[in-house]
C-alpha cells in the first residue's frame, strides 16, 4: 500500500468521525477484490465500502444518508474514489439487523 493510499482510507475516516461521531465507523479498502475492472488502479484505494452507525441518520431516507456522507467526504475526496459501498444506519437499525 502507497502513503497517498493510506492517507485517502484515512481522511475517509476522519472526516466521517468529524460528520457524525458513530457509533460504528467500519472503512474497508475492497480495491483488490476488483482488480483488472474498470477504475482499478495499481496500489489501491479505489474502491471502499463503509459501515457507518449513527444517530444523525434517524429519520432520514437512504437517499438522504448517502447525500450527507458525500457532502462529508467532499468533492475533492469523492473524485479520488471509483467506487463507494455504503451501509448508513441508525443505532436502532444496526441492532434490528
Amino acid at each position: 500500500m502507497t502513503t497517498s493510499a493510506a492517507s485517502r482510507k484515512t481522511r475517509i475516516a476522519s472526516r466521517l468521525q468529524a460528520a457524525f461521531s458513530p457509533r460504528i465507523l467500519e472503512v474497508r479498502d475492497e480495491s483488490e477484490r476488483h482488480r483488472g475492472h474498470a477504475g482499478w488502479r495499481e496500489g489501491g484505494e479505489t474502491h471502499f465500502a463503509v459501515r457507518l452507525v449513527s444517530d444523525r441518520f434517524q429519520g432520514l431516507s437512504r437517499l438522504a444518508r448517502h447525500r450527507l456522507v458525500h457532502e462529508a467526504l467532499g468533492p475533492d475526496l469523492i473524485a479520488e474514489i471509483h467506487a463507494l459501498q455504503l451501509s448508513l444506519l441508525t443505532p436502532d437499525e444496526a441492532a434490528d439487523g
